[in-house]
Protein backbone atom coordinates (compact mmCIF):
# COMPACT_ATOMS: atom_id res chain seq x y z
CA UNK A 1 0.00 0.00 0.00
CA UNK A 2 3.27 2.39 1.01
CA UNK A 3 4.34 1.48 -2.18
CA UNK A 4 1.36 2.52 -4.46
CA UNK A 5 1.03 5.82 -2.86
CA UNK A 6 4.88 6.31 -3.43
CA UNK A 7 3.91 5.68 -7.25
CA UNK A 8 1.33 8.06 -7.24
CA UNK A 9 3.38 10.80 -5.56
CA UNK A 10 5.40 10.63 -8.05
CA UNK A 11 2.68 10.97 -10.77
CA UNK A 12 2.51 14.51 -9.38
CA UNK A 13 5.29 16.35 -10.49
CA UNK A 14 5.11 14.29 -14.05
CA UNK A 15 2.86 17.50 -14.79
CA UNK A 16 5.75 19.90 -14.38
CA UNK A 17 8.45 17.74 -15.47
CA UNK A 18 7.12 16.55 -18.73
CA UNK A 19 6.61 19.82 -20.11
CA UNK A 20 9.60 21.50 -18.46
CA UNK A 21 11.84 18.79 -20.02
CA UNK A 22 10.54 19.01 -23.43
CA UNK A 23 10.65 22.69 -24.01
CA UNK A 24 14.50 21.96 -22.81
CA UNK A 25 14.92 19.45 -25.94
CA UNK A 26 13.13 21.47 -28.19
CA UNK A 27 15.73 24.79 -27.72
CA UNK A 28 18.43 22.41 -28.03
CA UNK A 29 16.90 21.30 -31.20
CA UNK A 30 16.47 25.24 -32.06
CA UNK A 31 18.01 24.30 -35.73
CA UNK A 32 16.56 21.01 -36.31
CA UNK A 33 13.88 20.40 -39.00
CA UNK A 34 10.35 21.60 -37.78
CA UNK A 35 8.81 17.47 -38.30
CA UNK A 36 11.23 16.73 -35.61
CA UNK A 37 9.51 19.54 -33.35
CA UNK A 38 6.23 18.49 -34.20
CA UNK A 39 7.07 15.40 -33.28
CA UNK A 40 8.59 15.96 -29.71
CA UNK A 41 5.91 18.87 -28.73
CA UNK A 42 2.99 16.41 -29.82
CA UNK A 43 4.09 13.62 -27.76
CA UNK A 44 4.73 15.66 -24.55
CA UNK A 45 1.54 17.06 -25.18
CA UNK A 46 -0.31 13.33 -25.16
CA UNK A 47 1.65 12.33 -22.34
CA UNK A 48 0.54 15.22 -20.66
CA UNK A 49 -2.79 13.87 -21.46
CA UNK A 50 -2.28 10.51 -19.59
CA UNK A 51 -1.19 12.15 -16.89
CA UNK A 52 -3.52 14.23 -16.28
CA UNK A 53 -5.90 11.45 -17.01
CA UNK A 54 -4.08 9.53 -14.17
CA UNK A 55 -4.27 11.77 -11.71
CA UNK A 56 -7.97 12.60 -12.20
CA UNK A 57 -8.97 9.04 -11.12
CA UNK A 58 -6.33 9.09 -8.67
CA UNK A 59 -7.41 12.20 -7.05
CA UNK A 60 -11.24 11.02 -6.93
CA UNK A 61 -10.44 10.43 -3.44
CA UNK A 62 -11.24 13.18 -0.48
CA UNK A 63 -7.82 12.91 -0.15
CA UNK A 64 -5.14 15.28 -1.84
CA UNK A 65 -2.28 13.84 -3.64
CA UNK A 66 0.87 15.55 -1.93
CA UNK A 67 4.75 15.76 -3.44
CA UNK A 68 7.07 17.44 -1.53
CA UNK A 69 10.21 18.24 -3.65
CA UNK A 70 13.30 16.90 -2.11
CA UNK A 71 11.22 15.13 0.54
CA UNK A 72 11.55 18.87 2.19
CA UNK A 73 8.37 18.51 4.59
CA UNK A 74 6.06 21.47 4.65
CA UNK A 75 5.53 24.15 5.03
CA UNK A 76 9.90 24.88 4.64
CA UNK A 77 9.87 22.99 1.17
CA UNK A 78 8.14 23.10 -2.48
CA UNK A 79 4.67 21.32 -2.45
CA UNK A 80 2.79 20.30 -4.87
CA UNK A 81 -0.49 19.56 -4.45
CA UNK A 82 -3.56 17.27 -6.44
CA UNK A 83 -7.26 17.65 -5.45
CA UNK A 84 -10.49 17.13 -7.47
CA UNK A 85 -10.83 20.46 -9.08
CA UNK A 86 -6.44 20.65 -9.75
CA UNK A 87 -7.07 17.41 -11.43
CA UNK A 88 -9.91 18.87 -13.46
CA UNK A 89 -8.22 21.82 -14.40
CA UNK A 90 -4.86 19.93 -15.74
CA UNK A 91 -7.04 17.51 -17.60
CA UNK A 92 -9.06 20.98 -19.49
CA UNK A 93 -5.53 22.00 -20.61
CA UNK A 94 -3.78 19.02 -21.50
CA UNK A 95 -6.94 18.21 -23.94
CA UNK A 96 -7.13 22.04 -24.92
CA UNK A 97 -3.38 22.32 -25.34
CA UNK A 98 -2.96 18.85 -27.50
CA UNK A 99 -6.23 20.14 -29.74
CA UNK A 100 -4.75 23.53 -30.51
CA UNK A 101 -1.37 21.96 -30.91
CA UNK A 102 -2.76 19.79 -33.97
CA UNK A 103 -4.38 22.68 -35.28
CA UNK A 104 -0.76 24.76 -35.26
CA UNK A 105 0.76 22.23 -37.43
CA UNK A 106 -0.82 23.20 -40.07
CA UNK A 107 1.04 25.69 -40.81
CA UNK A 108 1.04 28.85 -37.22
CA UNK A 109 4.01 26.79 -35.81
CA UNK A 110 5.92 27.85 -38.68
CA UNK A 111 6.04 31.62 -37.75
CA UNK A 112 8.77 31.54 -35.66
CA UNK A 113 12.02 28.85 -34.37
CA UNK A 114 11.17 29.11 -30.73
CA UNK A 115 7.27 28.41 -31.25
CA UNK A 116 7.16 24.64 -29.82
CA UNK A 117 9.29 25.49 -26.58
CA UNK A 118 6.96 28.53 -26.21
CA UNK A 119 4.43 26.13 -26.33
CA UNK A 120 5.45 23.82 -23.48
CA UNK A 121 6.93 26.64 -21.32
CA UNK A 122 2.95 28.08 -21.56
CA UNK A 123 1.33 24.53 -20.41
CA UNK A 124 3.91 24.55 -18.26
CA UNK A 125 3.13 27.62 -16.39
CA UNK A 126 -0.38 26.34 -16.12
CA UNK A 127 0.21 22.92 -15.12
CA UNK A 128 2.09 24.51 -12.12
CA UNK A 129 -0.18 27.42 -11.40
CA UNK A 130 -2.92 24.81 -10.47
CA UNK A 131 -0.47 22.13 -8.40
CA UNK A 132 1.62 24.71 -6.54
CA UNK A 133 0.57 24.22 -2.63
CA UNK A 134 2.45 28.17 -2.08
CA UNK A 135 2.17 31.66 -3.20
CA UNK A 136 5.96 32.39 -3.91
CA UNK A 137 5.32 29.24 -6.11
CA UNK A 138 2.24 30.52 -7.82
CA UNK A 139 4.05 34.01 -8.51
CA UNK A 140 6.81 31.76 -10.08
CA UNK A 141 4.31 29.96 -12.33
CA UNK A 142 2.34 33.33 -13.59
CA UNK A 143 5.91 34.93 -14.33
CA UNK A 144 6.43 31.83 -16.20
CA UNK A 145 2.59 32.58 -18.07
CA UNK A 146 3.29 36.31 -18.73
CA UNK A 147 6.85 35.63 -20.58
CA UNK A 148 6.08 32.73 -21.94
CA UNK A 149 2.20 33.89 -23.11
CA UNK A 150 3.89 37.40 -24.58
CA UNK A 151 6.77 36.07 -26.80
CA UNK A 152 4.02 33.51 -28.34
CA UNK A 153 1.41 36.66 -29.19
CA UNK A 154 4.46 38.35 -31.09
CA UNK A 155 4.52 35.73 -33.39
CA UNK A 156 2.73 37.66 -36.27
CA UNK A 157 1.18 35.04 -38.70
CA UNK A 158 -1.53 37.03 -40.15
CA UNK A 159 0.84 40.38 -41.09
CA UNK A 160 -0.92 42.15 -38.30
CA UNK A 161 2.61 43.33 -36.74
CA UNK A 162 1.48 46.78 -35.77
CA UNK A 163 -1.69 45.55 -33.89
CA UNK A 164 0.07 42.78 -32.51
CA UNK A 165 2.84 45.69 -31.21
CA UNK A 166 0.59 47.26 -29.66
CA UNK A 167 -1.45 44.93 -27.91
CA UNK A 168 1.71 43.01 -26.83
CA UNK A 169 2.99 46.16 -25.38
CA UNK A 170 -0.28 46.58 -23.11
CA UNK A 171 -0.69 43.24 -22.47
CA UNK A 172 3.03 42.80 -20.77
CA UNK A 173 2.87 46.54 -19.42
CA UNK A 174 -0.22 45.73 -17.26
CA UNK A 175 0.62 42.29 -16.28
CA UNK A 176 4.05 43.82 -15.23
CA UNK A 177 2.56 45.95 -13.05
CA UNK A 178 0.33 42.92 -11.56
CA UNK A 179 3.11 40.84 -11.09
CA UNK A 180 4.84 43.26 -8.58
CA UNK A 181 1.75 44.25 -6.78
CA UNK A 182 1.67 40.07 -6.61
CA UNK A 183 5.17 40.16 -5.38
CA UNK A 184 4.69 43.05 -2.79
CA UNK A 185 1.48 41.44 -1.64
CA UNK A 186 3.05 37.65 -0.81
CA UNK A 187 6.48 40.05 0.78
CA UNK A 188 3.22 41.82 3.11
CA UNK A 189 2.30 37.87 3.97
CA UNK A 190 5.36 36.54 4.82
CA UNK A 191 6.27 39.19 6.88
CA UNK A 192 3.19 38.89 8.94
CA UNK A 193 2.93 35.26 8.61
CA UNK A 194 6.27 33.40 8.72
CA UNK A 195 5.33 31.26 5.34
CA UNK A 196 4.12 31.04 2.12
CA UNK A 197 2.68 27.37 2.13
CA UNK A 198 -0.85 27.72 1.29
CA UNK A 199 -2.30 25.01 4.24
CA UNK A 200 -0.17 26.31 6.95
CA UNK A 201 -0.82 30.21 5.63
CA UNK A 202 -4.93 29.02 7.01
CA UNK A 203 -3.78 27.74 10.22
CA UNK A 204 -1.99 30.99 10.95
CA UNK A 205 -4.60 33.24 9.50
CA UNK A 206 -6.87 31.45 11.79
CA UNK A 207 -4.78 32.92 14.97
CA UNK A 208 -3.76 36.52 13.47
CA UNK A 209 -3.11 39.01 16.15
CA UNK A 210 -5.88 41.82 15.86
CA UNK A 211 -2.64 44.12 15.09
CA UNK A 212 -1.96 42.70 11.97
CA UNK A 213 -5.01 42.00 10.80
CA UNK A 214 -5.68 45.16 8.86
CA UNK A 215 -2.42 44.82 6.83
CA UNK A 216 -2.66 41.15 6.07
CA UNK A 217 -6.54 42.30 4.60
CA UNK A 218 -4.20 44.90 2.43
CA UNK A 219 -2.31 42.11 1.32
CA UNK A 220 -5.46 40.22 0.59
CA UNK A 221 -7.31 42.63 -1.66
CA UNK A 222 -3.91 43.07 -3.77
CA UNK A 223 -3.68 39.63 -4.25
CA UNK A 224 -7.21 39.43 -5.28
CA UNK A 225 -7.41 42.69 -7.62
CA UNK A 226 -4.49 40.65 -9.72
CA UNK A 227 -6.42 37.74 -9.72
CA UNK A 228 -9.14 39.71 -11.23
CA UNK A 229 -6.59 41.89 -13.20
CA UNK A 230 -5.49 37.86 -14.79
CA UNK A 231 -9.42 37.13 -14.91
CA UNK A 232 -10.53 40.63 -16.97
CA UNK A 233 -12.80 41.79 -14.92
CA UNK A 234 -14.13 45.28 -14.95
CA UNK A 235 -12.44 47.23 -15.04
CA UNK A 236 -9.46 45.67 -15.28
CA UNK A 237 -10.62 44.12 -18.66
CA UNK A 238 -9.07 46.35 -20.99
CA UNK A 239 -5.79 44.36 -21.51
CA UNK A 240 -7.98 41.55 -22.92
CA UNK A 241 -9.72 41.75 -26.09
CA UNK A 242 -6.85 43.73 -27.82
CA UNK A 243 -4.50 41.14 -27.50
CA UNK A 244 -6.64 38.37 -28.13
CA UNK A 245 -7.94 39.11 -31.11
CA UNK A 246 -4.40 39.90 -32.28
CA UNK A 247 -3.05 36.75 -31.62
CA UNK A 248 -3.14 33.74 -34.15
CA UNK A 249 -5.73 31.11 -33.48
CA UNK A 250 -4.05 28.63 -32.56
CA UNK A 251 -2.02 31.30 -29.27
CA UNK A 252 -5.72 32.69 -29.07
CA UNK A 253 -7.38 29.56 -28.27
CA UNK A 254 -4.54 28.84 -25.72
CA UNK A 255 -5.04 31.91 -23.96
CA UNK A 256 -8.65 30.78 -23.27
CA UNK A 257 -6.72 28.71 -20.16
CA UNK A 258 -5.14 32.26 -19.13
CA UNK A 259 -8.54 33.70 -17.76
CA UNK A 260 -9.18 30.69 -16.22
CA UNK A 261 -6.34 30.60 -14.59
CA UNK A 262 -7.11 33.87 -12.42
CA UNK A 263 -10.62 32.70 -11.36
CA UNK A 264 -8.57 29.08 -10.03
CA UNK A 265 -6.62 31.38 -8.16
CA UNK A 266 -9.62 32.97 -6.39
CA UNK A 267 -11.24 29.79 -5.53
CA UNK A 268 -7.98 29.32 -3.83
CA UNK A 269 -7.23 32.03 -2.02
CA UNK A 270 -10.53 33.58 -0.51
CA UNK A 271 -11.23 30.38 1.79
CA UNK A 272 -7.68 30.83 2.50
CA UNK A 273 -8.58 33.89 4.62
CA UNK A 274 -11.73 33.90 5.04
CA UNK A 275 -11.81 30.50 6.68
CA UNK A 276 -13.63 27.15 4.77
CA UNK A 277 -17.16 28.61 5.83
CA UNK A 278 -17.11 31.27 3.30
CA UNK A 279 -20.59 31.96 3.29
CA UNK A 280 -20.81 33.19 6.42
CA UNK A 281 -17.82 34.81 6.65
CA UNK A 282 -18.67 37.51 4.42
CA UNK A 283 -22.39 37.06 2.78
CA UNK A 284 -20.52 38.77 -1.10
CA UNK A 285 -17.25 37.77 -0.43
CA UNK A 286 -15.72 41.01 -1.41
CA UNK A 287 -17.99 43.14 -2.31
CA UNK A 288 -16.76 44.16 -5.26
CA UNK A 289 -16.50 40.38 -6.45
CA UNK A 290 -20.39 40.40 -7.68
CA UNK A 291 -21.67 43.95 -9.05
CA UNK A 292 -17.87 43.63 -11.25
CA UNK A 293 -18.63 39.84 -12.24
CA UNK A 294 -22.18 41.21 -13.73
CA UNK A 295 -20.84 44.21 -15.22
CA UNK A 296 -17.75 42.10 -17.26
CA UNK A 297 -21.09 40.20 -19.01
CA UNK A 298 -22.67 43.68 -19.57
CA UNK A 299 -19.60 45.16 -21.36
CA UNK A 300 -18.57 41.65 -22.55
CA UNK A 301 -22.21 41.41 -24.16
CA UNK A 302 -22.00 45.13 -26.00
CA UNK A 303 -18.32 45.00 -26.86
CA UNK A 304 -19.76 41.44 -28.96
CA UNK A 305 -22.72 43.06 -30.15
CA UNK A 306 -20.52 46.28 -31.51
CA UNK A 307 -18.07 44.42 -33.13
CA UNK A 308 -17.44 44.46 -36.89
CA UNK A 309 -14.56 41.77 -36.76
CA UNK A 310 -15.07 38.17 -35.74
CA UNK A 311 -11.77 37.49 -33.77
CA UNK A 312 -12.80 41.02 -31.57
CA UNK A 313 -16.38 39.67 -31.56
CA UNK A 314 -14.91 35.71 -29.72
CA UNK A 315 -12.46 38.04 -27.52
CA UNK A 316 -16.02 39.78 -25.67
CA UNK A 317 -17.75 36.52 -25.60
CA UNK A 318 -14.22 35.60 -23.28
CA UNK A 319 -15.46 38.35 -20.83
CA UNK A 320 -19.07 37.13 -21.20
CA UNK A 321 -18.00 33.71 -19.98
CA UNK A 322 -15.47 35.43 -17.68
CA UNK A 323 -18.36 37.57 -16.11
CA UNK A 324 -20.99 34.66 -15.35
CA UNK A 325 -17.75 32.00 -13.69
CA UNK A 326 -17.28 35.06 -11.60
CA UNK A 327 -20.87 35.40 -10.85
CA UNK A 328 -20.84 31.61 -9.34
CA UNK A 329 -17.48 32.47 -7.60
CA UNK A 330 -18.83 35.70 -6.13
CA UNK A 331 -22.03 34.26 -4.71
CA UNK A 332 -19.47 31.46 -2.83
CA UNK A 333 -22.51 29.10 -2.21
CA UNK A 334 -21.98 25.64 -2.99
CA UNK A 335 -24.10 24.83 -5.23
CA UNK A 336 -23.03 28.56 -7.08
CA UNK A 337 -19.31 27.21 -7.10
CA UNK A 338 -20.66 23.90 -8.41
CA UNK A 339 -22.48 25.45 -11.33
CA UNK A 340 -19.20 27.93 -11.67
CA UNK A 341 -17.14 25.20 -12.33
CA UNK A 342 -18.92 23.11 -14.58
CA UNK A 343 -19.43 26.26 -16.51
CA UNK A 344 -15.78 26.80 -16.59
CA UNK A 345 -14.70 23.70 -18.45
CA UNK A 346 -17.68 24.17 -20.74
CA UNK A 347 -16.79 28.12 -21.64
CA UNK A 348 -13.35 27.25 -21.88
CA UNK A 349 -13.70 24.37 -24.33
CA UNK A 350 -16.58 26.76 -27.12
CA UNK A 351 -14.34 29.98 -26.64
CA UNK A 352 -10.86 27.96 -27.45
CA UNK A 353 -13.24 26.11 -30.34
CA UNK A 354 -14.27 29.80 -31.75
CA UNK A 355 -11.14 31.41 -31.90
CA UNK A 356 -10.00 28.47 -34.15
CA UNK A 357 -12.90 28.66 -36.24
CA UNK A 358 -12.36 32.67 -36.58
CA UNK A 359 -8.90 31.65 -38.12
CA UNK A 360 -10.53 29.07 -40.40
CA UNK A 361 -13.20 31.80 -41.66
CA UNK A 362 -9.90 34.24 -42.29
CA UNK A 363 -8.36 31.55 -44.08
CA UNK A 364 -11.07 30.73 -46.43
CA UNK A 365 -12.36 33.82 -46.79
CA UNK A 366 -11.13 36.80 -49.20
CA UNK A 367 -12.36 39.66 -46.76
CA UNK A 368 -10.48 37.45 -43.44
CA UNK A 369 -12.80 37.94 -40.15
CA UNK A 370 -14.72 41.51 -40.76
CA UNK A 371 -18.38 41.20 -40.15
CA UNK A 372 -19.07 42.82 -43.72
CA UNK A 373 -21.38 40.97 -46.59
CA UNK A 374 -19.68 40.52 -50.52
CA UNK A 375 -16.57 38.66 -49.33
CA UNK A 376 -16.63 35.13 -50.69
CA UNK A 377 -16.19 32.23 -48.91
CA UNK A 378 -14.97 28.82 -49.56
CA UNK A 379 -16.66 25.57 -47.73
CA UNK A 380 -19.32 28.14 -46.42
CA UNK A 381 -21.99 25.24 -45.84
CA UNK A 382 -19.11 23.43 -42.98
CA UNK A 383 -18.25 26.97 -42.06
CA UNK A 384 -21.58 27.87 -41.46
CA UNK A 385 -22.59 25.31 -39.67
CA UNK A 386 -19.81 25.07 -37.27
CA UNK A 387 -20.81 28.88 -36.70
CA UNK A 388 -24.30 27.90 -36.08
CA UNK A 389 -22.98 25.70 -33.35
CA UNK A 390 -20.27 27.34 -31.98
CA UNK A 391 -22.62 30.56 -31.67
CA UNK A 392 -25.38 28.06 -29.95
CA UNK A 393 -22.78 26.61 -27.13
CA UNK A 394 -21.48 30.36 -26.32
CA UNK A 395 -25.09 31.84 -25.61
CA UNK A 396 -26.14 28.73 -23.69
CA UNK A 397 -28.71 27.51 -25.89
CA UNK A 398 -30.75 24.43 -24.87
CA UNK A 399 -30.13 21.46 -24.97
CA UNK A 400 -26.14 22.33 -24.72
CA UNK A 401 -24.60 21.76 -21.83
CA UNK A 402 -23.88 25.97 -21.06
CA UNK A 403 -27.55 26.15 -20.70
CA UNK A 404 -27.83 23.77 -18.10
CA UNK A 405 -24.80 25.39 -16.18
CA UNK A 406 -26.34 28.86 -16.41
CA UNK A 407 -29.56 27.23 -15.16
CA UNK A 408 -27.76 25.80 -12.29
CA UNK A 409 -26.32 29.45 -11.19
CA UNK A 410 -29.91 31.38 -11.67
CA UNK A 411 -31.09 28.60 -8.85
CA UNK A 412 -27.48 29.14 -6.75
CA UNK A 413 -28.47 32.70 -6.77
CA UNK A 414 -32.24 32.75 -5.88
CA UNK A 415 -32.68 34.09 -2.07
CA UNK A 416 -29.64 36.04 -2.30
CA UNK A 417 -32.09 39.15 -1.34
CA UNK A 418 -31.32 42.47 -3.67
CA UNK A 419 -28.75 40.69 -5.97
CA UNK A 420 -30.76 37.83 -6.94
CA UNK A 421 -32.94 40.23 -9.28
CA UNK A 422 -29.51 41.65 -10.52
CA UNK A 423 -27.98 38.62 -11.29
CA UNK A 424 -31.45 36.98 -13.24
CA UNK A 425 -31.30 40.55 -15.09
CA UNK A 426 -27.91 40.19 -16.62
CA UNK A 427 -27.27 36.42 -16.50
Amino acid sequence: MILQRSKVNHWVVAPILIPLGTAGVLLAMARAALAWKRAASALACAAQLITALRLVGAAASKVPLVYSVGHWPAPFGIVLVVDRLAAVMMLLTAVVALVVLGYAVRGQDAQGRGFHALYQFQVLGLYGTFLTGDLFNLYVFVVILLISSYALLLQDTHGRGRALGRAGFHYVVVNLVASSLFLVGIGVLYGILGTLNLADLSIKMASLPAENSGLARMAFDLLLAVFALKGALVPLHFWLTPAYAAASGSVAALFALLTKAGAYAVLRIVPLFLGPDVASASPMVVPWILPAALATVLVGAAGALASKDLRPLVAYAVLVSMGTLFTGIGLFRVEALAAALFYLVYSTLVTAGLFLLADLVADHRRGGTELTPGHAVSQRGLLGALFVLGAMAMTGMPPLSGFVAKVLLLQAAWGHGAGTLWIWSVL
